[in-house]
């Protein structure tokens, strides 16, 4: 009886061009792991280094200190806006919530304080405050001597290296010179060749400043050329400057002078001086008028 079934039903596929395909089975390829992937797998998560974490900021150029000039906003509440210097204590008063202390907080960090104590204190629902700080008084650097703009200036992110408050103060003047005395409030002092470090490309010496620090320009050293020049003066003193070279700088001989007979008072003595002689500092070249 099952053949008869098979049979005939082998004879109706075959009438009606039926065909019954075989199933088909999906090729899986396998891959062998490379060199570097089973050198990954293989390893143990303490052997594989994981990536730098940011460096945390430095704050102490921002933090707020005893004297600073502050503002203090809270959005849509502008009656609550308060100026203030921060007090000897290290506080500020602020409208309801009292005296805060604030020296060593940076101004966001004092905004999210004084938002706390009014959000806590039901006094404004889900402030936001906003600190700006007007004036920095509590650290400042002096700079004196020889730079266009004397004065103390705001120790912040500008001005932390030597070479940049100089750049605030305006740059060396004409008559000062590249020797730089740094002096801390604790006594110590820094001699700075600004000319040298720039020479040997060593930016050691391009010393961060702390607050308090005192920065003083030296007065370059000067060598007086008069008589018969064209622009007598006063004139700095470059390394292994000669004669020639300070009459140069001022305007080099006049019609009138004469190469023969150059005198320099040295230290209260006068000497003759040839154009290839080395000038010392505070020498006092005379060119004589020519007699021909």
């Amino acid at each position: 009886m099952k053949n008869r079934l098979s049979n005939s039903i082998a004879i109706l596929l075959a009438v009606s061009g039926t065909a019954i395909a075989a199933p088909t089975v999906a090729s899986l390829t396998v891959t062998q792991p490379t060199a570097a992937a089973s050198t990954i797998a293989a390893a143990s998560p303490s052997t594989i280094t994981p990536a730098a974490e940011p460096q945390q900021a430095d704050l102490r150029l921002e933090a707020l200190g005893m004297g600073d000039m502050v503002r203090v906003t809270v959005f849509r509440n502008p009656e609550l806006t308060t100026e203030g210097r921060v007090s000897e204590r290290g506080t500020i008063l602020f409208p309801m919530i009292g005296e805060v202390n604030i020296v060593g907080l940076t101004p966001s960090q004092a905004g999210q304080m004084i938002a706390d104590k009014l959000r806590s204190g039901k006094y404004v629902v889900n402030p936001e405050v906003t600190v700006s700080l007007g004036q920095v008084n509590s650290r400042q650097v002096s700079i004196l001597g020889n730079v266009t703009k004397p004065g103390r200036y705001p120790l912040d992110s500008q001005n932390v290296k030597l070479t940049d408050l100089i750049a605030t103060a305006g740059g060396i003047t004409a008559t000062g010179s590249n020797q730089i005395t740094v002096v801390s409030t604790n006594g110590t002092k820094n001699d700075v060749d600004l000319a040298g470090m720039f020479r040997s490309g060593d930016l050691s010496k391009n010393v961060s400043l702390q607050p308090g620090d005192t920065v003083y320009v030296h007065k370059a050293p000067m060598v007086y050329v008069y008589g018969e020049v064209n622009k007598g003066g006063a004139y700095p003193i470059e390394p292994s400057m000669t004669v020639m070279q300070a009459i140069a700088l001022g305007g080099g001989i006049s019609p009138r002078g004469t190469q023969r007979g150059i005198k320099i008072t040295r230290a209260g003595n006068g000497i003759n001086a040839g154009l290839g002689d080395p000038v010392q500092p505070d020498d006092v070249i005379y060119v004589k008028e020519s007699l021909f």
